[in-house]
């Protein structure tokens, strides 16, 4: 629109009326059966409140914000009587089309000052999510409840602890870092989490095979762990959770094998062979136990799922990262250069990940032979 010499304004205003006809398109289909004056609101509705919203966007500079605000006050009064009289009639309780004209409203100002792109996008989210209704209730009814506490819990974790805490390390050494050690804590609950929802959808034995795989791209241990948790909880499952751990064993081999290709490609001539070798016959050691030890279906009727997650186990695992994370430097402190498999030893007990990049650094500056 800026290759067409457009008057000052008319960009906004176009981009007003689109929100409103996007908005109201979704809205004027899903009332169509409604005759005329029988809904609270329809395509023309809306495309008229987009535009309004846009004019008084234009008002703005010259009367501050008082023109939105007493269009956002009539237009809330106004929907309010119509609401208020079709849910008399049809007995529909539903606030989304108020809601969402006013968000209309709203969105048409917003593209006025010349923010015509996010608000066309805002318009086209909305009237996604004002058309996935269906879907979106259906997901709801799916969940039971502990499985959204967890969620929250989870949610809780990651959202308001995690990015509170110090990136920095402390302790001895400087080797205890509260940023990812609580980070390892929410990759134990969030891998849980997964797997009981892997479990819910594809049976438990399928969903537990599915959470080795998957958990072994982040973590084998937080994996290995999640799926002990699993095996004690529900004895049954102890022949699916031995795969799983396996299977995150075999993945583990393929993460170091893309951690050396992006940090020090010159040693995959030595051990890349190896690293995917010893990939292979763990996934498909995995794969060929879990379907020779897989139930019936007439064999799955007793096993339950298991609950979302355990924050003891995950507060348990980032304990024990964090005393690994003090033995690392004190080894290499004790013990010299001449500590070095030890070293690497204790280390792989909690990650690979670490010391797989240390020592790539390391030969990468030409401290440390092949």
């Amino acid at each position: 629109m800026n290759e067409w010499a457009l008057p000052s304004g008319a960009q906004g205003l176009i981009g007003a009326l689109a929100v409103g006809l996007v908005m109201g398109l979704e809205r004027g289909w899903k009332e169509r059966e409604q005759p005329e004056g029988g809904r609270v609101a329809g395509l023309r509705t809306f495309a008229l409140t987009g535009m309004l919203g846009g004019v008084l966007g234009h008002l703005q500079p010259g009367f501050g914000a008082w023109p939105l605000v007493a269009g956002l006050l009539g237009l809330a009064l106004l929907v309010t009587v119509s609401y208020s009289r079709h849910a008399t009639v049809s007995g529909d309780r539903s606030a989304t089309t108020p809601v969402a004209m006013l968000l209309t409203l709203v969105l048409g100002a917003f593209a006025a000052h010349g923010n015509v792109t996010l608000a066309l996008s805002a318009a086209v989210v909305g009237a996604v999510l004002l058309d996935l209704k269906p879907t979106l209730h259906g997901w709801l009814r799916l969940i039971d409840h502990g499985e959204l506490r967890a969620s929250l819990q989870l949610l809780v974790l990651t959202m308001v602890v995690l990015p509170h805490l110090p990136d920095t390390g402390l302790g001895p050494y400087g080797a205890i870092n509260p940023y990812r050690l609580w980070r390892a804590v929410i990759l134990v609950a969030g891998l849980s989490l997964t797997g009981h929802f892997a479990m819910r959808v594809t049976g438990a034995h399928r969903g537990i095979l599915w959470t080795g795989i998957l958990g072994g791209l982040a973590s084998s241990t937080a994996s290995t762990m999640t799926l002990a948790r699993y095996a004690r909880q529900q004895p049954d499952l102890a022949d699916a959770a031995v795969s799983g751990a396996v299977a995150a064993c075999g993945v583990m081999f393929f993460r170091m094998f893309i951690l050396l290709m992006a940090l020090q490609p010159s040693l995959l001539s030595s051990f890349g062979s190896g690293l995917l070798a010893m990939g292979l016959v763990s996934l498909g050691w995995a794969v060929w136990r879990w379907r020779r030890h897989a139930p019936t279906a007439s064999g799955q009727g007793g096993i339950e799922t298991m609950p979302p997650f355990s924050l003891g186990t995950a507060l348990g695992f980032g304990g024990f990262l964090a005393v690994m994370s003090v033995l690392v430097p004190a080894a290499r402190e004790w013990l010299n250069t001449g500590g070095l498999y030890v070293l690497s030893a204790v280390s792989g007990l909690a990650d690979v990940d670490a010391i797989l990049i240390s020592l790539s650094q390391l030969h990468g500056s030409g401290e440390l032979s092949t």
